[in-house]
């Protein structure tokens, strides 16, 4: 393993990450597969204009806080952020799961919590990017990155068919429930690193017109801009 494909598995941290993470990702697709058909069909009569609101509301904040939440995984401990943002999702999951179980849950509720999702996820997803360097030496950190990328793939690809089997057999209510729970997974496997094989954060230096200067420099690149146009609708 230590030469092949998976040979970012053979280190402990990772390999922990990436099985909790796998879990929590799929549990995250099958929540936006049923929030959506719950807008849908549940509390709208089949509103394409109310599922566009509750997406613009769940993937709105990742574009508009973009500059601080990457300045908060250059600059802060990401491994206590990610604690900080799962256990936050899964909390909003398992609010929604519950409304719908007692049947309390409105369509502005479900905007509310999507917004706050959305939110969290902004500040999650450059964290758990960049999370991959913390665990990993460098000569295995394009094979770990590379295992992310294809962990989240068959997140998107079984979430989504996960929750059609769970709505047809038992409702949308149990999607969002089991979200909730798939973030135990992922909060045990923070709690299970061996802290002292983590890779120290390197942090960025802070100096006026860094965000400036990142832009300009993206925008040089149109490799980048099409690896980060690519990567946007490949993210939990």
């Amino acid at each position: 393993m230590a030469g092949g494909t998976f040979r970012a598995l053979a280190v402990f941290n990772y390999r922990v990450w990436a099985i909790g993470s796998l879990v929590s990702n799929i549990g995250t697709w099958m929540q936006r597969t049923a929030q959506d058909w719950l807008v849908l069909t549940e509390l709208t009569h089949h509103s394409a204009t109310a599922v566009g609101i509750v997406m613009g509301l769940q993937f709105g904040p990742q574009l508009l806080l973009l500059p601080w939440t990457g300045y908060a995984a250059d600059h802060f401990d990401r491994r206590k952020l990610l604690i900080a943002t799962q256990a936050a999702s899964g909390v909003l999951a398992l609010v929604l799961g519950l409304l719908i179980v007692t049947g309390f849950v409105q369509l502005w509720q479900a905007y509310v919590l999507a917004f706050l999702s959305g939110c969290v996820n902004a500040i999650d997803m450059p964290v758990r990017q960049t999370f991959v360097s913390d665990l990993v030496r460098d000569d295995n950190l394009s094979n770990a990155v590379a295992l992310n990328s294809s962990s989240i793939n068959v997140a998107q690809m079984v979430g989504p068919a996960v929750t059609g089997i769970v709505i047809t057999a038992v409702g949308s209510r149990w999607a969002f429930l089991i979200n909730a729970g798939s973030f135990v997974a992922v909060l045990a496997s923070l709690g299970c690193l061996r802290k002292s094989e983590l890779r120290p954060n390197i942090r960025a230096k802070l100096a006026r017109g860094n965000l400036v200067a990142g832009f300009r420099y993206v925008r040089s690149r149109p490799d980048l801009i099409l690896c980060i146009a690519g990567r946007g609708g490949n993210q939990p």
